[in-house]
């Protein structure tokens, strides 16, 4: 039998959800995206929308908790730089690889080259998603 850490059984919903505290929603959130770049890149898969649905709302929630720290006056550690490669960022939009990385050479994405990858900023993604500017 395991045992289950202290605080666990406040974080399982009974219907089996998982509640993620605001306060690791961006360590949660940015160990997702380098195990699905990962995976991205090993096999070429897509992310379900689930997953993506997922990941918004994880770092919905970490730019929630680190607005909250600032005006409470508690110091707020930096968030890391989320980032998408060219193609996760493609799914997200629902639309070709070519077109987000035309996006991002552009400028229209806030994005940087790693080698031959595209690295957009998921904040920038999301930005223009809901139609504002870069």
């Amino acid at each position: 039998m395991t045992t289950q850490p202290e605080g666990f059984g406040r974080l399982v919903r009974p219907d089996g959800a998982v509640l993620v505290p605001a306060a690791v929603a961006g360590e949660v959130l940015r160990a997702l995206v380098r195990d699905l770049t990962a995976r991205v890149r090993a096999d070429g898969g897509e992310v379900s929308p689930a997953v993506r649905r997922l990941l918004y709302a994880l770092h919905a929630a970490d730019e929630q908790h680190q607005q909250a720290s600032s005006a409470a006056g508690t110091p707020a550690v930096a968030p890391a730089t989320v980032e998408l490669t060219a193609q996760q960022a493609a799914a997200l939009l629902e639309c070709s690889p070519e077109y987000a990385r035309r996006l991002a050479r552009s400028g229209r994405l806030r994005a940087r080259r790693a080698g031959p990858v595209w690295l957009v900023d998921a904040a920038s993604l999301e930005a223009y998603r809901k139609g504002d500017a870069a």
